[in-house]
């Protein structure tokens, strides 16, 4: 979206280098800068400029790379994990033994949400395109993963649920998807939208959102603060770092490319073929 001129960079970002999300070993600190130190393997989210060897983050931003996994792996962390923790369990405010849907299920959002919501004692579910990519939503710990290309979500949930509904959904499509949705949710459900593949305007009917009290809910990420993105990290590394410590969630690699062929792993992202995520090697050689 930005390559096309649509995702503007936030003010004082470089425009015309992408990328949010980074990791390596920090070899420069700011004044005053105790954490992290000179040396450490850190991941962190950054507001731009991520497409480089060597980029600017802020200190807070900053996570420890969890010990079981590589640079490459953590580099696959920040913008999915500070995404879902704060839409899912922040906004959405996902309890255990709650249920959520995941729309885009084998997405790099979609395998992370599945993940925690499993971990955080939820019945997941998950929507996906294509009989592969819902197998790998069951084998990340979704309990159905439905195929939204060959059958009717809505319906799929109302049978899996008793006509219950599910109490979380997030979402990432719009569109049409936003009345369907509305349809999918249980008595107090809340419906969190972070992007609109199919566009941000929908009409919809009310009736259903004040008869079961429903919440409809949504965030952007990249402009926000400092401080507030410093918010979720901390609360990353209290909540879900222990998870990635132990192995009990992991980022999902689909492909790694060199940074020479950064144009090869859009195309590929365009494609829709990827399980995951995709990660760029910016590594000297």
């Amino acid at each position: 979206m930005q390559r096309a001129g649509h995702y503007p960079a936030p003010p004082g970002v470089p425009p015309d280098i992408p990328g949010l999300e980074v990791a390596g070993e920090v070899v420069g600190v700011g004044p005053g800068v105790r954490e992290p130190a000179l040396g450490a393997r850190v991941c962190a989210l950054v507001a731009g400029g991520g497409y480089a060897q060597y980029v600017a983050a802020p200190a807070v931003q900053c996570l420890p790379v969890p010990a079981p996994l590589s640079l490459e792996e953590a580099a696959a962390l920040p913008e999915t994990f500070f995404t879902v923790w704060t839409n899912v369990f922040e906004r959405g405010r996902l309890q255990p033994g709650e249920s959520l849907l995941v729309h885009g299920g084998s997405s790099g959002i979609g395998t992370t949400a599945i993940q925690l919501g499993r971990a955080f004692g939820a019945r997941v579910f998950a929507t996906a395109g294509s009989p592969e990519k819902c197998a790998a939503c069951v084998k990340l710990g979704a309990d159905q993963a439905i195929d939204y290309r060959r059958e009717d979500f809505v319906a799929a949930i109302h049978a899996a649920t008793g006509g219950k509904g599910v109490d979380v959904i997030l979402d990432m499509v719009g569109g049409d998807y936003i009345s369907r949705n509305l349809a999918c949710l249980a008595v107090e459900g809340r419906l969190v939208q972070i992007a609109f593949l199919s566009g941000s305007k929908q009409e919809i009917d009310i009736l259903p959102l004040m008869m079961k009290r429903l919440t409809l809910t949504g965030s952007t990420l990249r402009p926000r603060t400092v401080a507030q993105k410093g918010a979720i990290a901390a609360a990353l590394k209290a909540r879900v770092w222990p998870l990635l410590e132990a192995g009990t969630v992991a980022p999902v690699i689909h492909a790694t490319f060199p940074l020479a062929q950064a144009a090869d792993a859009h195309r590929l992202m365009e494609s829709s073929a990827h399980i995951g995520k995709i990660v760029l090697d910016t590594a000297l050689r």
